[in-house]
C-alpha cells in the first residue's frame, strides 16, 4: 500500500487494497528503489541473527512472499512476510482496509488472506537467499486445531526463513486472541518449539502480542516467555481500541488500527515488558513508527529491533534510508557509539 516514490501520486486515488496490489506488482518488475548502505554502528545481534540495522518491515505488506528482496533493497535490516496459513484463505469480505489520512493511520480487517503454505514456501525456496527474512505464522479461520496450524507452518517452512513469528494477536480472525490465555499459550508455544527443534533447530521463534492486554495477561505472557526461553517478543500488533482523538470518517470501521495513534500505547506496553523481561528476552517494537525519533524512542524504551509498515503508505520508501541516517544522529547526540548502548537507556 505504499504510494510515494513509486511514481504514483495517483495511487492515493485508488482504494487502498488495489493500490497495495499494484505496488507489489510494480516491485516484482524491479521498479523499487535501492538504498542499501553499510551502517556498522547500527549492526546488532538478536536471537543469534546478525542484523545490518534494527529497522524491519512488519508483516502485512508482503503477505505472500512476493517481494522480500525488493524490500531489503530499500534499506530494511530485515523483512517479515506473511501471515501465512496452512491452506489458502480469501480473508474477509471487501472493503476491508481503510485509510485514515487525518490520523496518519489505517484500519484493516483482512483476515489472514494469503496464498497458503505450499505456494509461499515455493516462493521462498526459489528466491535468491540473502538478508534476514522472517515468516509470520497464522491459523486458518475454520481450523479445528489452530495450534496445529502453527506447527504445520513451522515444519513447512523449515530452512526457508531466518525466524518464525507466532501471530496470535490479529483481531481479524474470531477467537484467535484467546490463544494468548495462559494455558493455551503455554501449550501452543511448547508445541511450536518442539516442532522447531525437530525441523529447524537454529531458527528463532518470536511471539507477537496484542496491545489490548489486561494486566493479568501481560504477567502471564511475561512468565511463559521467560519459562520457555522465547527468542523475542514483538510488541505489538494492531489495536481494537479507538482513541477519541481520531478525526477520520472511517474511524468507526471494525478491524485493527495501526499507524500514528498506536505509537503511544504500543510504546508504553513495550516499556512495561522491558521492565519484566529486559535483559532476558529481546523485544521488537512495532506500532506508529514514522520517523527516526519514533524508532529511537522505542529503542530507548527497550526495543532491540523495530518494525514499521503503515508509515510507508503516507511517506513512501524514502522514509527507510532517512530513518537509518537519522538514527546515527541520535546516537551521536546522546553519546552512544553503537545502537546496543541505547537499548533500554530510557529506563535509567
Amino acid at each position: 500500500m505504499m504510494i510515494a516514490d513509486l511514481g504514483a501520486r495517483a495511487m492515493g486515488l485508488l482504494d487502498p487494497e488495489t493500490a497495495h496490489r499494484m505496488t507489489v506488482m510494480a516491485l516484482k518488475t524491479g521498479l523499487g528503489p535501492r538504498a542499501s548502505k553499510e551502517t556498522p554502528r547500527l549492526e546488532i545481534n538478536v536471537a543469534g541473527l546478525s542484523f545490518p540495522n534494527p529497522l524491519g518491515l512488519a508483516a502485512g505488506f508482503d503477505k505472500n512472499a512476493e517481494v522480500p528482496n525488493a524490500m531489503l533493497n530499500m534499506g530494511f535490516g530485515f523483512v517479515e512476510v506473511g501471515a501465512v496459513t496452512p491452506r489458502p484463505q480469501a480473508g474477509n469480505s471487501k472493503p476491508r482496509v481503510f485509510r485514515l489520512r487525518d490520523d496518519a493511520a489505517v484500519i484493516n480487517r483482512y483476515g489472514f488472506n494469503n496464498d497458503g503454505l505450499e505456494v509461499i514456501a515455493g516462493r521462498l525456496r526459489s528466491r535468491e537467499r540473502r538478508g534476514i527474512i522472517g515468516i509470520n505464522l497464522g491459523a486458518n479461520k475454520d481450523s479445528e486445531d489452530r495450534t496445529e496450524d502453527y506447527v504445520t507452518g513451522v515444519k513447512g517452512l523449515a530452512g526457508l526463513v531466518d525466524f518464525y513469528t507466532v501471530n496470535i494477536s490479529s483481531p481479524n480472525t474470531p477467537g484467535l486472541r484467546t490463544l494468548q490465555d495462559k494455558s493455551a499459550l503455554s501449550d501452543l508455544l511448547t508445541r511450536v518449539q518442539n516442532a522447531r527443534n525437530e525441523a529447524s533447530p537454529d531458527t528463532p521463534v518470536f511471539l507477537k502480542i496484542a496491545p489490548d492486554l489486561a494486566d493479568e495477561d501481560k504477567a502471564d505472557i511475561a512468565e511463559i516467555a521467560q519459562k520457555l526461553a522465547l527468542d523475542a517478543l514483538i510488541v505489538s500488533n494492531t489495536t481494537i481500541a479507538r482513541p477519541e482523538s481520531l478525526r477520520s470518517h472511517s474511524a468507526p470501521e471494525a478491524g485493527g488500527l495501526s499507524g500514528r495513534p498506536l505509537f503511544a500505547p504500543s510504546t508504553a506496553l513495550l516499556r512495561e515488558f522491558y521492565q519484566e523481561v529486559g535483559g532476558v528476552i529481546p523485544l521488537i517494537g512495532v506500532g506508529g513508527i514514522s520517523s527516526a525519533r519514533d524508532a529511537y524512542e522505542k529503542i530507548l524504551g527497550g526495543a532491540s529491533l523495530v518494525q514499521l509498515y503503515t508509515a510507508l503508505i503516507y511517506e513512501g520508501p524514502a522514509l527507510v534510508p532517512q530513518i537509518i541516517d537519522d538514527l546515527i544522529g541520535y546516537l551521536d547526540k546522546d553519546g552512544f557509539r553503537t545502537i546496543n548502548e541505547a537499548i533500554g537507556a530510557g529506563h535509567s
